[in-house]
C-alpha cells in the first residue's frame, strides 16, 4: 500500500498519496467535495491540458517562461492528452463553481510530470510550479470556459455528427427501400389517408438533418474562447498578446476555427453558446423520441397492434411471458433523450445564473453537456445499427390495412359529395364492411369506377 507524502500550499501541510501527479490543492479539493463520485468530464481535462501545453510555448516564445520548462510542461500536456494520467483527475465534478479545483488538478499533475521529466521528484513543485509556470498568464476563469467549449465543439464535430450522419443514412436508405410499401397514414392516432412506409421514413430522415444543421449552427459561438482574460476579462497579468497567440495555436493544432471572444466580459460573465448548444441536443432529443415513439407503434403487436413493421429480435422481454420480444433499443433511445432533456434543463438554469463577472455553475454545465453529447452519439449508432438497419415491413398487414380504413372515403368526396360520404363511411363503420363492399352494395360507382377511386396508389402524391 502507497505511504504519503507532506506538500504545502498557502493553508498549510496537507498530506498527498506518494504516488500521485496530483498536489496539495487538489487533494484538498477532493477531500472537500466527496458528493458525486463523478470526476470533470475527461474531454474537459483534456481541453485544459492542452490549453496549458500551447500557454506554455506561447509564453516561451514571449520571453516570460524558460524554454526548459516550457518544452517539459508542453511534453507533460501532450502524454496527459495521451490518457496516460487519465487517473489523476480525480475532484468531483460538483465543486467550486469556477472549476478553480480542476484547473488546479490539472497544473499539479503537469507540473508534477514536468518536474519529474527534468529529474526532480514529484510534489516539490522545483523548477516547475503549478501556479508561477504551468499556469502563467491564465486564471481558472477563463481556462475552465474556454476548456468546456473547446471539448463540447470537438465531442459535437468528432462524436454525435458522425453518429448522427450514420443514422440520418440508416433511415434514407429505409426510405428508398420502403418507397413502394403503401399503408395508410394515421393523424391524431386515427385512420387517416394512405401514404407509403418511404414516405414516412423520409421525415425521420429530414427530422435528423435537421438536428445536424441546428448543431452545426452553434458551432461560431463555441468557437469564441475568452483566453487571456484572466481573472475577470481584463486581462491582468496576462500577456496582452497571450491569448490571441495560444488561441491561434488551439485553431491550429484542432482544425478548428477557434479565435479570441469578441467581449471577454461577455465570454466569462455569461455562458450563452453552452445554453445554446444544449438547447440544440434537446431540439434532436424531441425529434429522436418522437421517432422512437413512432417506430415503436409501427412495430406493436405482433398479433393485437399494428403490426406494419418488424424490429430485430434483440433479447427477450418478459421474466413472465415466453416468447416476448420487446423494442429495447428503442426504449433505451427514448430514456436517452429523457435524460439529455433533463440535462438542457440542468444548463439553462446554470446559464441564467451567470453573477457579475462569472458564471459559478461551470463545472455542471459542463458535466450535463458533455453527457449529453456523449449519449445521444452512442444512443443514435445504436438506434442505426441495432434498430433501424434490421426493420423489415410487414406488406400484407399494410395491405389489409388500408383496405379496412374507413379513410379511403376521402377520395369519394369529389364523386358522391363531403354528406353521403360521411354518411358511407359511418355505415361501414356501424356494420363492419369495407367502403368497397359497400359501394358495390349500393350501386354508386361503377366496378371500373371503384378501382380507380379505391387505388390507394392514386392518393399519394
Amino acid at each position: 500500500m502507497s505511504g504519503f507524502r507532506m506538500e504545502k500550499d498557502s493553508m498549510g501541510e496537507v498530506r498527498v498519496p506518494e504516488d500521485a501527479y496530483y498536489g496539495a490543492q487538489t487533494r484538498r479539493a477532493f477531500e472537500n467535495f466527496p458528493v458525486s463520485g463523478i470526476p470533470m468530464p475527461l474531454p474537459v481535462v483534456h481541453a485544459a491540458a492542452m490549453i496549458k501545453g500551447l500557454a506554455a510555448e506561447v509564453n516561451a516564445g514571449l520571453g516570460i517562461l524558460p524554454p526548459p520548462l516550457a518544452e517539459a510542461i508542453s511534453r507533460a500536456a501532450r502524454e496527459v492528452l495521451e490518457g496516460k494520467f487519465d487517473g489523476e483527475f480525480v475532484v468531483d465534478v460538483f465543486q467550486t463553481g469556477s472549476g478553480t479545483s480542476t484547473n488546479m488538478n490539472v497544473n499539479e499533475v503537469l507540473a508534477n510530470r514536468a518536474n519529474e521529466l527534468l529529474g526532480q521528484p514529484k510534489g516539490g513543485n522545483a523548477p516547475v510550479h503549478p501556479n508561477d509556470h504551468v499556469n502563467r498568464c491564465q486564471s481558472s476563469n477563463d481556462v475552465i470556459p474556454s476548456a468546456i467549449r473547446i471539448a463540447a465543439r470537438r465531442q459535437l464535430s468528432d462524436a454525435l455528427l458522425p453518429a448522427l450522419e450514420v443514422l440520418r443514412e440508416a433511415l434514407e436508405s429505409k426510405a428508398r427501400e420502403f418507397s413502394d410499401v403503401l399503408k395508410i397514414g394515421r393523424t391524431h392516432l386515427q385512420d387517416a389517408v394512405p401514404v407509403t412506409l418511404g414516405q414516412e421514413f423520409s421525415g425521420y430522415a429530414s427530422m435528423v438533418d435537421h438536428g445536424i444543421r441546428r448543431i452545426r449552427a452553434t458551432f461560431p459561438d463555441l468557437e469564441e474562447l475568452p483566453l487571456g482574460g484572466t481573472a475577470v476579462g481584463t486581462g491582468l497579468n496576462a500577456h496582452p498578446e497571450f491569448g490571441a497567440r495560444t488561441i491561434a495555436e488551439i485553431d491550429k493544432l484542432t482544425g478548428i476555427p477557434f479565435r479570441p471572444a469578441e467581449n471577454r466580459f461577455e465570454a466569462m460573465g455569461a455562458q450563452d453558446p453552452l445554453v445554446s448548444a444544449s438547447g440544440s441536443l434537446k431540439g434532436l432529443s424531441a425529434s429522436l423520441m418522437k421517432i422512437c415513439h413512432d417506430l415503436r407503434l409501427l412495430s406493436s403487436g405482433p398479433r393485437c397492434g399494428i403490426g406494419e413493421i418488424d424490429l430485430p429480435s434483440l433479447q427477450p422481454g418478459s421474466s413472465i411471458m415466453p416468447g416476448k420480444v420487446n423494442p429495447v433499443i428503442l426504449e433505451m433511445g427514448i430514456q436517452v433523450c429523457t435524460q439529455v432533456i433533463g440535462n438542457d434543463a440542468a444548463v439553462t438554469l446554470s446559464g441564467a445564473l451567470g453573477v457579475l463577472e462569472l458564471n459559478v455553475m461551470l463545472p455542471v454545465m459542463a458535466r450535463n453537456l458533455l453527457e449529453s453529447i456523449r449519449i445521444l452519439s452512442s444512443a443514435s449508432r445504436l438506434l442505426a445499427s441495432s434498430c433501424v438497419a434490421g426493420i423489415t415491413p410487414n406488406r400484407k398487414r399494410c395491405g389489409d390495412l388500408i383496405e379496412q380504413s374507413l379513410a379511403m372515403v376521402t377520395p369519394l368526396a369529389v364523386k358522391i359529395g363531403y354528406n353521403r360520404a360521411a354518411e358511407l363511411a359511418h355505415e361501414a363503420y356501424h356494420s363492419g364492411k369495407t367502403i368497397r363492399a359497400l359501394l358495390r352494395e349500393k350501386g354508386l360507382l361503377t366496378e371500373a369506377e371503384i378501382e380507380r377511386v379505391l387505388d390507394p396508389k392514386s392518393m399519394i402524391l
